[in-house]
């Protein structure tokens, strides 16, 4: 049985493996490997879905089964909960959510004791105890469960400590967009607490419509809400406020490579950080560039914010995240979090005194074409006829772009990305070998 992917088990609510009676099952597994270490204790938080009700109810019964002690906290950030699971002295923490999804999926993700990723080691134990019958402990052992009522501000506060003591926002207009989801409540608050004037949107959640046209992955609604309240700049989480982008003044989008820049030019500028900075197979070679004209290292780990952990560990760094706004800052926090990634680059702003888009500037972000090719067989990738075609397109690119072909790991799908400095040429390039790959699924 193999149900863990790359960020915990996800899928369609009631189709397998998101049924009640299969989540039962895997709270109770985890509750017997878990639950080994001694504290034998839990915390569940999850976003905002309408599904989440459900599941946080079969969760904390099989958490119970294994005589494990459940606190739920409700609707919390992901990063929220790996916080909440070192303070609080947790052996694990528990997220119900499908990220940037829409509300008809959902997922069930863990964190260690530490506040990391469990490691493969350990969801490979919980898959094995899959497979055992469920059983119950004696009635006098079986886990309790408690609410947190003070968790959301013991998170503002750990946010608020990311930041210089005397980091005043003040005299910003911020835009804060929490996508309907889990950081509605906790993220308008830490920009608010720290002086700037705030707008929300995103944060009237009714369990249907968390990323719902709004959030990191619909900028269109912040660039709105901005030119509407003539803001400074506004920050877009995603549905479970580990994913972060920024709009500037004028409307534009900068994503996670960006940010990451903003980021890591600043503890060269302000701290001398000399480690390096980690990034995926996906982000841009603009970043690449720009990250090794600062006299920095910089290596590419594959698509998954736990991947780019794994890499920064491995190197000993502190720096990394996607071009979809994951951003990992390991002297701050143990895992990706969205507003204290926004607040990393609200600082570089304060410290530098200039304004979002000039901290970027140095950044020429290369043209990208990413098409999605669907096929109902797995494809060989190391086909002759595909390694020929991917050869000649990197021959012509030379070192001014890059190729980049994978199967995607949640859907039937073969990615295909070329990236270079001239748009049409890179269009056309994408598109010949999408051609190519659509051929050789038809065969």
């Amino acid at each position: 049985m193999k149900v863990f992917g790359t960020d915990g088990v996800r899928g369609a609510v009631g189709q397998w493996p998101m049924t009640p009676e299969f989540v039962l099952k895997l709270g109770w597994a985890a509750g017997m490997v878990l639950g080994q270490e001694g504290r034998r204790r839990v915390l569940i938080g999850k976003d905002t879905r309408i599904s989440g009700y459900m599941f946080e109810s079969v969760l904390e019964a099989g958490f119970s089964a294994a005589g494990v002690d459940v606190r739920l906290l409700g609707p919390m950030p992901t990063p929220a909960i790996a916080y909440l699971t070192r303070t609080l002295r947790g052996s694990a923490g528990v997220v119900i959510s499908a990220s940037h999804n829409p509300f008809h999926d959902n997922g069930v993700k863990f964190f260690s004791a530490s506040g990391e990723k469990l490691p493969d080691a350990v969801e490979a134990q919980i898959e094995e105890m899959l497979e055992s019958p469920l059983t119950v402990v004696p009635s006098n052992l079986l886990g309790k469960a408690q609410r947190i009522d003070d968790a959301p501000g013991r998170y503002i506060e750990f946010c608020k400590s990311s930041v210089d003591i005397g980091l005043s926002l003040s005299n910003l207009r911020i835009v804060v967009d929490c996508a309907n989801g889990a950081g509605y409540q906790v993220a308008p608050r830490v920009f608010t607490e720290l002086g700037a004037e705030v707008i929300r949107i995103g944060v009237e959640p009714d369990g249907l419509n968390i990323n719902a046209g709004v959030g990191s992955t619909e900028p269109a609604a912040l660039q709105r809400a901005v030119a509407e309240f003539r803001a400074d700049l506004g920050v877009a989480l995603d549905g479970d406020g580990d994913r972060v982008l920024m709009v500037d003044a004028e409307g534009r989008v900068l994503d996670g490579d960006m940010l990451l820049y903003i980021i890591a030019a600043d503890r060269v500028r302000r701290s001398g950080y000399s480690g390096g900075v980690v990034g995926t197979q996906m982000s841009n070679l603009g970043l690449e560039l720009a990250i090794k004209k600062l006299g920095l290292p910089f290596v590419r780990a594959n698509v998954g914010d736990r991947y780019v952990h794994e890499a920064l560990k491995h190197n000993g760094w502190l720096l990394g995240g996607e071009s979809s706004g994951h951003i990992l800052c390991l002297d701050r926090h143990t895992t990706g979090d969205g507003i204290i990634a926004a607040l990393q680059v609200l600082s570089a702003m304060k410290h530098a005194g200039k304004p979002l888009h000039a901290l970027a500037a140095d950044v020429q972000i290369y043209p990208q074409t990413l098409i999605n090719v669907r096929t109902d067989q797995k494809i060989d990738l190391n086909n002759p006829r595909i390694t020929g075609a991917v050869r000649k397109v990197e021959q012509t690119l030379g070192d001014g772009g890059r190729v980049l072909l994978r199967a995607s790991g949640t859907e039937p799908l073969v990615r295909v990305m070329v990236e270079g400095a001239c748009g049409d040429e890179v269009a056309l390039h994408a598109q010949n070998l999408a051609a190519e790959v659509r051929m050789i699924a038809q065969q």
